[in-house]
Formats: C-alpha cells, sequence, structure tokens
C-alpha cells in the first residue's frame, strides 16, 4: 500500500502526459468503482439504501458497469506499457479480475431486495461519481493554487467519505430522532399543511434561511464550548482545501449537527420535494465552499456563502478566528458580529488549527476529543506544500 501511495502522489515531472500514471490513476479509479458497483450489484439488500433500490435502472448498471471494467482494463494495460513501476497497472487489473470473480456486470439479477440493516456502499459511490466529475476538473482549472489532486491527507477525507456514506442509515436515524420525538408530542397540523401548500421554490428559500440560522449558532457553540470544539477541531485539522475536505467531520458532530438543523425541515411540514431538493443542494454547496477554488464571484461573496467566504471561516490568521459561521447568507454573521470578508479580495494564507495537535489517522482522529491534550501528537505540515502559521495561540481556533 505504501509503494501504491507514493505513486498515487508522484512529484510533477513523473506525472506528466505519455508517462502511463494519468493512465494508470484513471484505471484505479475506474476498476475501484466498477468493483464496488460489483459488490452492490452482488449484496445488494446488505450494500444499497432500500429507499434507491426502486430507482435504479438494473440494465443500465449492467451497461455501465460493463464499460468500467473493460476501460479500467484497457487503461490499466496502458499503464504497464508505459510506466515504469507498473504497481498502478497491476492493482487496477486486480480489482477487476476480483470484480470479474464475484460475477462482473451479472453478479445479480435483482436489487429489489428488503433488508432492515444496510450499509451505503452505492451512496458512497454516486457522491464519489457526481461531485469528483464536477469539482476535480473545476479545480484544475480554476484552482487558488496548485494543489495535486493526492495531496496532503487525502486518504483520510477519503476515509471519512467512505465512512459516513457507509454509516448513512445510522447516521439518518440517530439525526431525525429529536424531530420524530418533537412530532410526537406535538400536534402542527394546520401549521404544517399551510407550509406544505406553498410554491416549492419558496419552500426551498425558507429551508435555506431557518436551516442557516440554527445552523449558526449550532456552529458557533462547536467553536466557543471547549467539549464541542474537540470535536469541531477535526474538521478544521485540514491544512488542504478542495471538495474532498467538506468530508472530514466527526461522526458526533455530524449527528449533533444534522439532529438540529432538520429540526425546521421536518417539524414544519415542508414538502419531501423542497427537503429533497435542499439535500442535493447542500451536499454541492458544502463542495463548493470548501473546494480549491478562486473564482471571482464579485457581489454574491457578501450575500451568499462563496468559497473565499468560507475559505476565510478555516484560515490559520487570527483574523480568521471564530468568524463566518453561516452556510447560506453571511448577513447573519454580519447581524452577529462575526462577519469577516477583506476588502482587498485576499484569500488565507493557509489553513488548519495552530500548531496542527490534530493527529493523522481516522481512529486517532475519532479518539482525539476523548484523549487528553499531553496526549496528542502533533502534525507538522509538509514543508514541500508550505502552511504559515500565526504568530501565538488563540483562544479557540477557527
Amino acid at each position: 500500500m505504501t509503494v501504491l501511495r507514493q505513486e498515487l502522489e508522484s512529484a510533477e515531472p513523473e506525472r506528466r502526459f505519455g508517462s502511463g500514471w494519468i493512465s494508470g490513476v484513471l484505471a484505479l479509479v475506474l476498476a475501484g468503482l466498477g468493483l464496488g458497483a460489483v459488490l452492490c450489484l452482488r449484496y445488494p439488500e446488505v450494500l444499497t439504501v432500500p429507499e434507491a433500490r426502486n430507482l435504479y435502472n438494473v440494465a443500465l448498471i449492467r451497461l455501465a458497469v460493463q464499460v468500467v471494467l473493460v476501460g479500467g482494463f484497457l487503461l490499466g494495460i496502458l499503464s504497464i506499457v508505459l510506466r515504469r513501476n507498473k504497481i498502478l497497472g497491476f492493482t487496477a487489473l486486480g480489482c477487476i479480475l476480483i470484480a470479474t470473480a464475484l460475477g462482473g456486470s451479472g453478479a445479480q439479477d435483482r436489487l429489489q431486495l428488503q433488508s432492515d440493516v444496510y450499509l451505503g456502499l452505492d451512496w458512497f459511490l454516486l457522491n464519489l461519481i457526481f461531485t469528483g466529475i464536477v469539482f476535480i476538473p473545476i479545480e484544475r482549472l480554476l484552482g487558488k493554487k496548485e494543489q495535486p489532486i493526492f495531496r496532503y491527507e487525502w486518504r483520510e477525507d477519503l476515509l471519512y467519505f467512505l465512512i459516513s456514506s457507509l454509516l448513512v442509515q445510522v447516521l439518518t436515524f440517530l439525526s431525525l430522532a429529536p424531530s420524530l420525538t418533537i412530532l410526537s408530542h406535538t400536534d402542527w397540523g394546520g401549521l404544517r399543511r399551510a407550509v406544505g401548500s406553498q410554491p416549492v421554490i419558496l419552500q426551498f428559500l425558507e429551508i435555506m434561511l431557518l436551516t442557516d440560522l440554527v445552523q449558526y449558532w449550532v456552529h458557533r457553540a462547536f467553536h466557543r464550548v471547549s467539549f464541542l470544539w474537540k470535536f469541531h477541531a477535526i474538521h478544521h485539522s485540514a491544512q488542504s482545501m478542495d471538495w474532498l475536505a467538506s468530508s472530514r467531520m466527526h461522526l458526533f458532530e455530524i449527528v449533533i449537527l444534522r439532529g438540529s438543523t432538520v429540526i425546521p425541515m421536518y417539524v414544519l411540514g415542508f414538502t419531501e420535494s423542497a427537503l429533497y431538493a435542499y439535500i442535493v443542494f447542500v451536499y454541492f454547496l458544502a463542495a463548493f465552499v470548501h473546494a480549491n477554488l478562486r473564482v471571482p464571484l464579485g457581489w454574491i461573496d457578501r450575500w451568499l456563502v462563496t468559497p473565499r467566504f468560507h475559505h476565510w471561516h478555516h484560515g490559520i490568521e487570527h483574523e480568521a478566528i471564530d468568524v463566518n459561521f453561516a452556510v447560506h447568507f453571511p448577513f447573519l454573521d454580519w447581524l452577529f458580529g462575526t462577519y469577516h470578508l477583506p476588502a482587498d479580495g485576499r484569500w488565507p494564507s493557509g489553513y488548519g488549527i495552530e500548531d496542527h495537535p490534530i493527529p493523522r489517522g481516522f481512529l486517532r482522529q475519532f479518539l482525539y476529543p476523548l484523549t487528553p491534550a499531553r496526549e496528542a501528537v502533533p502534525v507538522a505540515f509538509p514543508p514541500s506544500e508550505g502552511n504559515p502559521v500565526a504568530a501565538s495561540p488563540p483562544d479557540q481556533n477557527s
């Protein structure tokens, strides 16, 4: 695995066109997606989300899996021919061989199965495909700074992405528990019918405002309450910002944050169409505001949360401490005194927490909030990528 990681993180000269690196990476990506899809086809009752199973076109999925596996195989062969180190190509071929041994595109005849317990592997694959297709090319073209796709700690963030997707059933159950409890002890039928009768676009805007208002104060509490900050610090430990960095969140924080912000969404009676539209929107928005993008948005910066606005929330400078808590509307920060967006167009010079005290690795970070501070292992940022550090420690980090 170390050799494979080193190949993926190869220096620029070794990634040039014609070196076999691009074909090897694409082969590995396609092989991984193909293997994941085959596993979902073979074990749908365990690895797929029940609500999504009835929506899948099995014939189309089979065709896509076949194309992906064949494409990965051809690109893997090309990488083996072109590249001196064959690890990318052979790893891709190995994954394709396993997928084929499991049945390939014909692994399962049906997806309409019932199950009480499941993992969201299909949810992970769909999220990864659509967000990756959208943001990776955009970041390569419009990046705020030169940053490789396989940048520092990319494996940790990808693992966060995977685990939160696999645990979608548990996280959804825990997140909806407060809302369902409120609904079981209240009778707001008239209000719920009135809210649900509004035009969908108006409901969507109301959801944005209400969830932002709730999340603003919950988010601010995660910064100001020491116990909560230990969990939120995991998210702020990211020293490189891109679309994948948005997935770095402690499971405890995910439950608390989602559990509180979905209360107005579910309790007030917004329709399913408005709810689903907002959920899709906020998934892409989370990736967008963390993305490595320098896009001149002019006046939009001051009215809607953009990458520059949110990057200042993650900035390592003292001026970036405890600012820009809103996720949709910056006027909330202006209203409550936490707004910060330099008029000169500056971006933060670096990201993370001063002295970078959060250890590397998902398990260590999961246990970090429960670990005494003296036992935490500081992790310095790689000198090759550089990351300025604030002059003196703040009371609370951004």
